[in-house]
């Protein structure tokens, strides 16, 4: 069983990353189209570059915070019950190793982004966003935490999300000068942040569906209808999630077209023009 807290905690981590991975993918692109590359974190321009690696700073010290949350706090230090894992808290063990991996790729990164101890290039550290968001399917695939019904349902559908990232992301390796791809690992990253909001909201808030309810630490629904009205709510509301904000980076690529058009994107659409 989770919480409104454990949900959105991790929810606003990749909301705030997604948004600016879009952003910034956005930016770069018209701003100048034939120097476009995908970048697996964005670096802030101005303020003299003091909040230049501001991104892997929030993803390394966000998951390194949640990490202590779910492996010191969550499970009281009782770590161990007759020699093994403490059973009860299989969850937060499970959680503090996903979390543990997006803190290693913050951290990996600002090394080689400010040090010359591992000068890694964008594509691997691509691979190894990639890997962390793997370590993430696998815990909500394999998770110990047995969801069941409605609550089975939202979490497959965030499994599907992640599985998402994974696949723009090594393809952001494969295809480095990629625009689309770049594009399509912010809106996933933004739209996992969204459904653990969405998630947090129906399952542990004030959205819960009609005929279903928390009992005894699990959402159970009062009849196999009531289920089945929450799933199909459960889609719409992914719908209305992925039509928002698809509807949000056309905005947003009108405004910075707008604003820092580079010449050549305008040949680059009249040559499209007359290819059509």
């Amino acid at each position: 069983m989770g919480s409104f807290k454990g949900h959105a905690l991790p929810g606003s981590l990749f909301l705030l990353v997604g948004v600016w991975h879009i952003w910034s993918a956005v930016v770069r692109y018209v701003a100048n189209p034939k120097t476009f590359r995908v970048r697996v974190w964005n670096p802030v321009p101005g303020f003299d570059g003091r909040l230049k690696y501001l991104e892997l700073y929030l993803i390394a010290i966000g998951a390194f915070i949640d990490m202590c949350i779910e492996l010191l706090y969550s499970t009281h230090l009782k770590f161990f019950v007759n020699g093994v894992l403490n059973p009860s808290h299989m969850n937060d063990f499970e959680h503090s190793g996903m979390l543990l991996m997006f803190f290693i790729f913050g951290l990996v990164a600002l090394l080689s982004e400010k040090t010359r101890l591992v000068p890694l290039p964008e594509g691997v550290l691509c691979f190894i966003a990639a890997t962390a968001f793997c370590a993430e399917y696998l815990l909500f695939y394999f998770h110990s935490t047995t969801h069941k019904g409605l609550e089975g349902y939202y979490h497959l559908l965030l499994v599907l999300l992640i599985g998402l990232c994974i696949m723009s992301t090594l393809t952001g390796a494969l295809l480095p000068t990629s625009f689309p791809v770049d594009l399509c690992s912010g809106i996933a990253i933004t739209l996992q942040g969204l459904w653990f909001y969405q998630t947090a909201f129906t399952l542990y808030g004030p959205m819960m569906p009609e005929g279903c309810q928390i009992k005894e630490s699990m959402v159970s629904c009062h009849s196999k209808d009531s289920e089945v009205r929450g799933e199909l709510l459960a889609n719409f509301q992914l719908f209305s999630l992925v039509l928002g904000v698809l509807v949000a980076v056309v905005g947003s690529y009108a405004f910075a077209a707008s604003r820092y058009r580079h010449s050549e994107l305008g040949s680059l659409h009249d040559v499209q023009d007359g290819l059509d």
